[in-house]
């Protein structure tokens, strides 16, 4: 009798030792590493996802987290340095064993990370725009957010070409893996709709005087021109040139054109005039004054983080941010775990799904997310509240 009661007392502290086991496993935080270039030149994009990928973050670990898990968040900042960006995923793959990646910021570290996070297995959110960085064979756990390079570059030749008339254009980028791929992209949908850019140029993203090359696209005969790069600095230093040398033609490319930073950077405001740059609906008012609701949502809870005042910082990214966690979320609490061939499946089955920046959907043979109904051209100088108004049609 003796013996009986001793095998069921065992029997008993080993189920029990199994399900504490399990619930310490179920338990664990949800490791979400995050590459972003919060210095250097890049910065000002990262700085504003940021905000949002923390506010995220908060809510969800302040509601009890995912399935019971909270989430540790593990930021990287490269500093917009690609080789930076790949020791920190190689870091985070391998040493802190992150169930996610999102990230890097910036296209050029992206294509460094991505082939390196596919062959460790780990779930990628991308939100760098060059096409390449995704492709559901080479990288199946990688599924983009953000809208595509060529989506941007579309929609702004677009507008310079149909809307505004425009034929002698100027092509110029920054040296980095983004600016150079975007250069080439762009000039090749130009010379397919049958233009060939009258002057094209690569500068440094740090070059403090870029009078030269303007003075070269006006002397080419350039009647608008469209920039190429995400570094605000340099963008600010365009501008700040055209209105220098009295040049009255548009620019028309990146969103980057619209940031926050670029007001400050102005040596006077009407030079931000005749600037647009491709946007988004989610982040466009509308004609009544108001944003989209979602997006008035997130404002509102954003504003407080920022010291209560007007939000200086361009709010597409801020969305972008916060809907990169929350579709962590989505994805974990559809695949019931963090198994990463659990979440593909889920991503892959994932339609229709409403966040604040876009409404995203994937397939078994499709990862960027982004529909090209969400993209519009806005006017630079309507900068309020981190958002702004339709380009003229």
């Amino acid at each position: 009798m003796k013996f009986c009661n001793a095998k069921l007392f065992w029997k008993l502290m080993l189920a029990s030792g199994l399900a504490a086991g399990s619930f310490a496993v179920h338990a664990q935080p949800i490791k979400v590493g995050w590459l972003s270039s919060l210095t250097g030149p890049l910065s000002a994009s990262a700085i504003a996802e940021n905000q949002g990928v923390e506010l995220a973050v908060e809510e969800i670990n302040a509601a009890g987290g995912i399935l019971g898990r909270k989430i540790e968040l593990l930021t990287r900042d490269t500093a917009g340095d690609p080789t930076k960006a790949v020791n920190f995923a190689q870091q985070l793959a391998f040493s802190d064993k992150v169930n996610f990646v999102i990230g890097p910021v910036n296209s050029g570290e992206g294509l460094a990370t991505t082939p390196m996070l596919a062959r460790a297995g780990v779930p990628n959110i991308i939100i760098g725009a060059i096409d390449e960085l995704t492709d559901a064979k080479k990288y199946p756990r990688a599924f983009r957010m953000i809208n595509t390079n060529m989506q941007w570059i579309s929609t702004a030749n677009k507008y310079a070409i149909e809307t505004l008339k425009k034929q002698k254009i100027a092509v110029i980028a920054d040296t980095s893996g983004y600016g150079t791929a975007s250069a080439k992209s762009a000039i090749a949908l130009l010379e397919k709709a049958g233009i060939k850019p009258v002057y094209s140029v690569l500068i440094d993203a740090n070059k403090t005087d870029v009078m030269d090359e303007m003075t070269k696209a006006r002397n080419a005969g350039a009647d608008v021109v469209m920039p190429w790069t995400a570094a605000a600095g340099l963008l600010g230093r365009l501008i700040n040139a055209r209105g220098e040398m009295g040049w009255d033609v548009p620019i028309v490319g990146h969103p980057a054109l619209m940031a926050a930073q670029i007001r400050k950077l102005l040596n006077k405001p009407e030079y931000w005039d005749k600037t647009y740059a491709a946007g988004y609906t989610s982040t466009t008012y509308l004609p009544d004054g108001k944003l989209p609701a979602p997006t008035q949502v997130l404002v509102d809870k954003i504003r407080p983080r920022i010291g209560g005042g007007e939000i200086d910082i361009t709010f597409w990214w801020v969305a972008l941010g916060y809907d990169t966690v929350k579709m962590i979320e989505h994805a974990v609490k559809k695949a019931g775990s963090t198994d990463p061939a659990a979440i593909q499946k889920a991503m892959e089955e994932t339609t229709n799904y409403p966040g604040v920046y876009a409404t995203y959907s994937y397939s078994a043979t499709q990862r960027d997310g982004f529909p090209d109904s969400g993209m519009v051209m806005n006017t630079a100088n309507t900068f309020k509240d981190g958002s702004f108004k339709l380009a003229p049609n």
